[in-house]
């Protein structure tokens, strides 16, 4: 409910610039207005950018996310699973909720034979492993979108160029998010807790952590 109580007041300095409009000196008042104020565009764009969510990669260079759930399980497959379990991993792509492409490296991507126009879904996390040629692509579930049998075949397609072998990760922020999913996620993928990370949970078949021919 709006409260009664409230008071709107104009900023004086607007105030007094609106008082000369139609005089002479509208213009000239204008253009002095202009410098000592940012609009409200660019600074709301100051303001969303101070309140993302900073990420650290491996290089030691940092990217920003929009705040959320969402991209706190990002953040955590970045810094925590990435280093214990693809170590001197690449991040070839990580999603943002504000922006569509968060953080894009489109070269390495197509080095590896993959080309993606802007109607694939790409997974939340692309990891590149060098030492064992893997793409891991990670799916951050905190409500929805788990690597189900459909979502498997879907980046399967999407990847199918990929000259790396394809690892299928499903990452959620705790294993009682996961319990909620079990009988979703897909054979053949691995899964991985937040809250459990220096562990790794293998849904069936004979290699661990490993792309599946």
């Amino acid at each position: 409910m709006n409260s009664p109580k409230a008071v709107y007041q104009i900023e004086p300095g607007t105030l007094t610039l609106l008082r000369s409009f139609g005089a002479a000196k509208w213009n000239k008042n204008l253009g002095k207005y202009l410098k000592t104020r940012q609009s409200l565009t660019a600074r709301y764009a100051k303001e969303r950018e101070m309140k993302k969510l900073p990420v650290k990669l491996a290089t030691g260079d940092t990217i920003r996310l929009s705040p959320g759930d969402h991209s706190e399980l990002i953040k955590a497959i970045i810094e925590e699973f990435a280093p214990r379990f693809v170590p001197g991993g690449v991040l070839i792509y990580a999603g943002d909720t504000g922006e569509k492409w968060g953080y894009f490296d489109k070269e390495l991507l197509a080095k590896l034979g993959v080309v993606v126009d802007g109607h694939g879904k790409m997974p939340d996390v692309v990891l590149y492993y060098p030492d064992r040629k893997w793409l891991l692509l990670v799916e951050s579930v905190t409500s929805h979108g788990p690597v189900d049998g459909k979502r498997h075949e879907e980046l399967g397609r999407l990847f199918a160029k990929s000259k790396a072998g394809l690892v299928y990760v499903t990452a959620f922020p705790s294993r009682a998010v996961m319990s909620r999913y079990l009988r979703e996620i897909a054979w053949e993928t691995e899964v991985w807790c937040a809250d459990s990370p220096s562990h790794l949970i293998h849904f069936n078949g004979a290699r661990f952590l490993g792309p599946y021919e």
